[in-house]
């Protein structure tokens, strides 16, 4: 028996992909008046040979005009000791707290964060409401044993339990606690 899914709006939509755990970045670009940056958690890797990213950016967000007329961007992707940094490019800025910035082969990224990277904007991709970038990957810097800082259903979170690694090699040694 078939069963006729139920509609839903853009809410219910919404909703329902903040279920997707995801790592949270902030992508950066240069403007005429500095270093210009936002939150985000629409990002991936592409491509390994080229080395590719993809980010994911809405047409009302000011970070979109700017990558249309810029040649590349910057990816930052954040630390659990980084919330902050997120909130304030989200837009929630907290009056004692100024992110700093750290360049990457003439491209702003963010100091502290576990991975950096510096892409030559290579394709941009219309997608309803956002426009996919292509990046390829000309730089990148890299911090090891960094905790990600996550995000869920509109929440940060936390890798659980604190010690995976030994878990995942205790509960799968054919694999060694490496990969699935």
């Amino acid at each position: 028996m078939t069963q006729t899914p139920a509609p839903f709006d853009a809410r219910a939509f919404r909703n329902a992909m903040g279920q997707f755990a995801s790592g949270v970045v902030v992508i950066s670009a240069n403007s005429d008046s500095g270093a210009h940056a936002m939150t985000a958690n629409a990002f991936m890797s592409g491509s390994l040979e080229p080395p590719l990213v993809v980010i994911s950016v809405a047409l009302t967000a000011r970070m979109h005009a700017l990558l249309q007329d810029q040649p590349g961007f910057g990816v930052s992707i954040l630390t659990s000791a980084q919330e902050k940094t997120s909130n304030h490019f989200a837009g929630r800025r907290s009056p004692d707290f100024e992110p700093r910035f750290a360049d990457l082969a003439g491209m702003p990224t963010i100091a502290g964060a576990s991975v950096r990277i510096a892409a030559d904007k290579l394709h941009s991709y219309p997608c309803g409401d956002h426009t996919l970038f292509v990046g390829h990957v000309r730089a990148l810097s890299t911090q090891q044993d960094m905790r990600p800082l996550l995000y869920h259903s509109g929440k940060y979170g936390a890798l659980s339990p604190s010690d995976w690694h030994a878990d995942a090699a205790r509960l799968w040694p054919e694999i060694g606690g490496h990969g699935w």
